[in-house]
């Protein structure tokens, strides 16, 4: 069940990421809700070495994604699996933590679809820590 919720998760943080790649290509960043995702969006902190964060983000979940899937088609994702969702779930809420900080602080305007996906990765975190020590309980 826990695995199923990270399925879904993952899909919804692939959605997410991928609106706020296209608003940041595509359209510039224009988001369709408030003016905060526009100008988090065009902020310099927006991209890394010119690659938008949200198509790093969505490439984040995709393998999160096609590990979750490889589990039950694969020794090394099976026992692994849960360690490596686990740690890019980890690394996500800590970079989300900090994105965060610079929505507040620097930018000083929020983006509702960045919160979601900061959202989403935490749910992540939670359930895939629920899961490590599932099979802790159980090996």
């Amino acid at each position: 069940m826990l695995r199923k919720i990270l399925i879904v998760l993952s899909i919804l943080g692939i959605l997410d990421a991928a609106y706020l790649t296209y608003v940041k290509v595509i359209e510039d960043g224009v988001c369709a809700v408030g003016g905060g995702c526009a100008i988090v969006n065009t902020s310099p902190y927006a991209s890394l070495w010119g690659i938008p964060i949200a198509a790093i983000g969505g490439a984040a979940y995709v393998v999160m994604l096609i590990v979750l899937l490889l589990e039950e088609r694969s020794d090394f994702f099976a026992i692994n699996g849960g360690l490596i969702v686990f740690g890019l779930s980890l690394i996500g809420v800590l970079y989300s933590v900090y994105l965060t900080y610079l929505e507040l602080y620097v930018i000083h305007a929020i983006c509702p679809f960045c919160v979601i996906s900061a959202v989403i990765l935490v749910a992540m975190l939670i359930v895939s820590i629920m899961r490590l020590r599932n099979d802790l309980q159980t090996a």
